[in-house]
C-alpha cells in the first residue's frame, strides 16, 4: 500500500520529441532496431535483445569518457509501428529500482513515403529533466533521420 501511495503523489514529467523522416517506416525500423544502425542512431551504443515482449534490452557504450551499461525490458513491439521499452541507466547516478525507470515509447507513423516518429520519455522526476531528457531525444532522432534516410 505505501508503494500505491508513492506512485499516487509522485508527479511524471513526459519528454516528447518528434520528426519526419524521408523514409518510410520499414527504413526507420531497421535504423531503430538493427545492431549496426542501432550504433549510429545512439550515441556509439551497442543494442543486445531478442525483440521480443518482456525481453531484456542492454546498451553498452561510453558517454562523455565513461563506459555503461543501460538496461531495460521490452513492454511492446510491432514492427514498422511501435516499440516500447523500459529504461535505466546506472549514471543516473540513482539505485536499480523500479522507480528509477524510464518508459520510452518510439512510434512511427506513416504519412506517405515518409515517417514521423514520436519518442516520448516517462517517468521522469522533474521538468528541468524531463527537458534534459527531450534535448537527448532531439538529437537522437536527428540521427534517426539521418541513418534512416541513408539506407
Amino acid at each position: 500500500m505505501a508503494e500505491a501511495a508513492r506512485a499516487a503523489t509522485m508527479q511524471d514529467f513526459v519528454a516528447t520529441q518528434e520528426i519526419v523522416v524521408d523514409a518510410p517506416p520499414s527504413k526507420v525500423w531497421r535504423a531503430l532496431t538493427e545492431r549496426g544502425l542501432v550504433k549510429r542512431v545512439m550515441f556509439g551504443a551497442d543494442v543486445d535483445t531478442d525483440w521480443q515482449v518482456d525481453s531484456p534490452i542492454t546498451w553498452r557504450g561510453e558517454w562523455q569518457g565513461r563506459a555503461y551499461e543501460d538496461k531495460g525490458t521490452i513492454l511492446a513491439i510491432k514492427p514498422e509501428r511501435r516499440l516500447k521499452v523500459t529504461h535505466y541507466s546506472p549514471l543516473s547516478g540513482k539505485p536499480d529500482r523500479p522507480e528509477n525507470y524510464h518508459i520510452v515509447d518510439y512510434e512511427l507513423r506513416p504519412e506517405g513515403d515518409r515517417t514521423r516518429v514520436v519518442v516520448s520519455q516517462s517517468s521522469n522526476p522533474t521538468r528541468d529533466a524531463a527537458d534534459h531528457s527531450g534535448q537527448n531525444w532531439r538529437e537522437m532522432l536527428k540521427n534517426l533521420r539521418d541513418v534512416a534516410e541513408s539506407l
